[in-house]
């Protein structure tokens, strides 16, 4: 259920495997993705199952309506039940407490945290959003809430990598026109991109020094949706939440 788990000063960092939940095929069985048809109930299941793992309460975590843009949210609460969630692909609060999640099956989730300013940070880097600028979006929204980017820890989860997210060439050359080190060739010798690389260097160039990546690409592992492998399948989560 939890696959990855972390905790520095405070700020808690976690990432779903797709095991644990009650989702039919072809979503079986963790998947918290409300947006991928689905039976809602199973997905309303599966997201008390992992809060209650967690020690959340499900209904003070703020989900996004990704988009694949740069959009970032600043919040204090969940979205109100009679309103639309806006489409963004960044949340930011000051709200101790108060959960933050990242859907995915192939991009990159970051979460973000500066114990010290009481602030954290989650985003959805997919390819566009990474070349969008996305993760410094966010950093920016932090800051403007009093985080300092040589405070801010950063941990990215599973997400398809750079030897297995194969691209046209013309595609690849114009990711790496904006972000250089997201240049990646396939295992099989074909033009690549490696977001979560890409997402690393932005990261670095803002200052931020305390940065860890997951290891495990959601395209190979069996334990992990993957929608360049199986296109219709669930979503993973990442939450980043402080004390």
């Amino acid at each position: 259920m939890i696959g990855q788990r972390d905790t520095v000063n405070g700020a808690h960092f976690a990432f779903t495997d797709r095991w644990g939940g009650v989702s039919a095929v072809p979503y079986e069985e963790l998947n918290l993705g409300g947006a991928v048809g689905d039976d809602p109930a199973a997905v309303r299941t599966n997201r008390r199952r992992v809060a209650g793992a967690l020690g959340l309460d499900p209904e003070r975590v703020v989900w996004m309506n990704q988009v694949h843009g740069r959009d970032v949210a600043v919040v204090d609460g969940p979205w109100p039940a009679d309103r639309e969630v806006p489409p963004v692909d960044g949340v930011v609060t000051a709200r101790r407490g108060l959960a933050l999640a990242v859907l995915t099956a192939d991009c990159t989730p970051v979460l973000l945290a500066d114990p010290v300013a009481g602030v954290v940070g989650a985003a959805h880097a997919g390819r566009p959003g990474m070349v969008a600028g996305v993760v410094p979006a966010a950093v920016e929204a932090m800051i403007a809430l009093g985080a300092e980017p040589s405070r801010i820890t950063a941990r990215t989860g599973p997400a398809v990598c750079g030897r297995c997210y194969e691209v046209p060439e013309a595609m690849r050359a114009e990711v790496a026109a904006v972000v250089p080190e997201a240049h990646s060739e396939t295992s099989w010798g074909t033009p690549a991109v490696d977001v979560t690389a890409g997402v690393l260097a932005q990261l670095d160039a803002l200052g931020v020094c305390d940065r860890r990546a997951s290891e495990i690409c959601t395209r190979e592992s069996r334990d992990h949706y993957s929608y360049r492998r199986d296109r219709t399948t669930g979503r993973l989560a990442g939450y980043v939440w402080l004390d």
